[in-house]
């Protein structure tokens, strides 16, 4: 087996990374070779996203692009796994022919057997429960060495309208604590620096297994770890932002002041379609609450646009709402119709007009996060090292505000040689766009 090359080809959010990472250990345990380079594998597993349209058409083309290198005989045989496999089942096997084997995320756990079953020549389908999915196991970290992903649970049981999360994933399932301080230590003792809570709804943390919430209790934990030096908490549903939380996030200095919150929309008609709780008054108040217990929190989230029965007047009050409030990190996405969830069968608004919402947001957006960027020019700020960027012939890296994978980044000059994964300060002293220019100062 140490002759059989086997890639990881893992799509969409940083949950099923984590699920690319615990299978890879297992690959590798079991005496493969794993290889960076699917071109150059013999079995090619593809961990698929299926959450919405375009992630769904991303997984298939890449299945398809492969699909081309296995008939000129650059690699021999395709897994197919993940959210997509989980969500189609029997239609992935039987209209993508180019995939040896298509497993449900209940599978997982069986990935080697998987992989021997297609070198001996079998076709495999296999679908088991989905709770048999492991929510943590040994993991071949492939994020850079100084920062990971911690999943604290997975699953989801807010069931809002438009989203087919708990179709694919099932209910809510948290991890037990010991377990999950257990996996922060051992990441922290292999260098990662930087740790990302996260969950579908991460502030539901303990609520199915201790009968409460327990982030802001684990998240104190957490901080008790000496080689951590930034938490970061992602994913928030607004509904469960306790005093708490905040009191926690506030105090404790490991935690970075930084909140993702997933609104969606501000309109209390349109919220309620949605299944979520909550109106523009009620989430203004939170926000400044927020604004004024943590006087420098950064905060980031996403609108949906052109949701079924918005009306032109309710798309126009979310606009106004998201430049009121002016969050510092935001994205908005045209609502996606996806099968056999409720928002399916509502009135759907055109897709061209939900496209049309959608960038009016993000056009909107760029000017804030201009002034925003504009208000930390001249400051002082840490910044945690990525790299060098060989065609910028400067160093890059990610301020406290900035998290991995999806927001900007600070490209700065020094003047000796720095590490990925050291902490610098960096003067600020021109923007580029959406990211920050600096100069390193000891």
């Amino acid at each position: 087996m140490k002759n059989i090359k086997v890639a990881m080809v893992s799509l969409g959010c940083a949950k099923n990374r984590v699920d690319a990472e615990m299978m890879l250990y297992k690959i590798k345990d079991a005496g493969f070779t794993l290889e960076e380079d699917p071109a150059k594998a013999d079995v090619v597993i593809v961990n698929t996203c299926g959450f919405i349209e375009s992630a769904k058409q991303e997984s298939i083309e890449e299945i398809l692009e492969l699909g081309k290198l296995k008939e000129e005989g650059t690699i021999k045989h395709i897994v197919v796994t993940g959210c997509l496999a989980e969500r189609y089942k029997e239609q992935i096997a039987k209209e993508l022919p180019e995939a040896d084997a298509v497993i449900g995320l209940g599978a997982n756990g069986d990935i080697v057997e998987t992989i021997k079953a297609v070198l001996e020549g079998s076709h495999t389908e296999s679908f088991p429960d989905k709770t048999l999915m492991p929510l943590s196991d040994k993991r071949i970290q492939s994020t850079p060495r100084h920062y990971a992903y911690l999943r604290v649970a997975d699953g989801c049981d807010n069931r809002c309208t438009y989203c087919a999360i708990p179709l694919i994933r099932g209910n809510f399932r948290s991890r037990k604590m010991e377990d999950i301080i257990e996996e922060a230590k051992y990441l922290a003792e292999g260098g990662v620096k930087e740790l990302c809570v996260i969950a579908q709804d991460t502030t539901r943390y303990g609520e199915d297994i201790y009968g409460k919430l327990m982030l802001p209790e684990l998240l104190t934990e957490l901080s008790k770890i000496e080689e951590l030096r930034w938490i970061r908490v992602l994913y928030c549903y607004p509904d469960r932002i306790t005093d708490e939380l905040i009191d926690t996030i506030a105090r404790e200095d490991k935690i970075v002041k930084y909140i993702d919150l997933p609104l969606q929309h501000c309109n209390g008609r349109v919220l309620s379609k949605m299944n979520r709780r909550g109106n523009r008054e009620s989430l203004t108040a939170l926000i400044n609450k927020i604004r004024e217990r943590i006087p420098s929190v950064v905060l980031r989230t996403t609108l949906i646009a052109g949701f079924p029965t918005e009306t032109e007047e309710e798309f126009d009050e979310v606009a106004e709402f998201a430049k009121e409030i002016g969050f510092e990190r935001l994205g908005c996405f045209a609502y996606s119709k996806e099968e056999y969830t409720p928002a399916a069968e509502m009135e759907q608004v055109e897709e061209e007009e939900r496209r049309y919402r959608a960038n009016a947001i993000m056009e909107q957006q760029q000017y804030i996060m201009e002034s925003f960027n504009q208000s930390r020019l001249g400051t002082t700020i840490e910044v945690l090292v990525e790299g060098f960027d060989r065609y910028a012939e400067c160093y890059f890296g990610r301020s406290a505000a900035d998290a991995p994978e999806v927001d900007p980044n600070v490209f700065f000059t020094a003047e000796r040689k720095v590490m990925a994964g050291e902490f610098v300060k960096v003067k600020i002293t021109d923007i580029l766009d959406c990211d920050l220019i600096g100069d390193m100062v000891e």
